[in-house]
């Protein structure tokens, strides 16, 4: 591989990881625009704990995009003439796949269903990112705060 190319995909490879990063859905996490914002609180008590995994990214472009390039780049240094196009062609095709299902891969989080009987007698179920800092248990008594469609569940 030339130099040049050879540096231009490890920029781009570097653009991927940097582009799957996700921002964390943990009960003690916000986003910029959550801060300073009023919710909602209510209390109760946890009657179930249910892992599940929650998926990762598919819409975005960043992986599927840098897989292209990276692998459009790499195609054009196979051959000569029309072999080289159409290398390169099928190098950006299976880049961009490759790319797509890495970034779904690391943007996958481990989180938890947790059902909460809150005092006035309803359930709740939420879907969160899993928190070390956070051990929840059936019995224990948390809050569950909310704001329009988002809540979230904490000490």
């Amino acid at each position: 591989m030339k130099r040049s190319a050879m540096i231009i995909a490890l920029v781009l490879s570097g653009a991927v990881l940097t582009g799957c990063a996700q921002s964390s859905l943990t009960g003690t996490s916000y986003s910029r625009g959550e801060a300073r914002q009023a919710q909602s609180v209510q209390m109760g008590r946890i009657e179930t704990i249910v892992p599940v995994i929650i998926e990762g990214r598919t819409d975005g472009v960043v992986g599927a995009g840098t897989g292209a390039v990276i692998g459009g780049i790499a195609g054009s240094n196979v051959g000569g003439g029309s072999g080289s196009t159409i290398a390169t062609v099928i190098g950006a095709v299976a880049g961009g796949i490759a790319g797509q299902r890495i970034e779904e891969a690391t943007s996958r989080r481990q989180g938890y269903e947790i059902t909460v009987r809150l005092d006035n007698g309803s359930l709740v179920s939420v879907v969160q990112e899993a928190d070390k800092n956070q051990a929840f248990s059936p019995g224990q008594r948390v809050r569950v705060l909310g704001q329009g469609s988002t809540m979230r569940v904490s000490y």
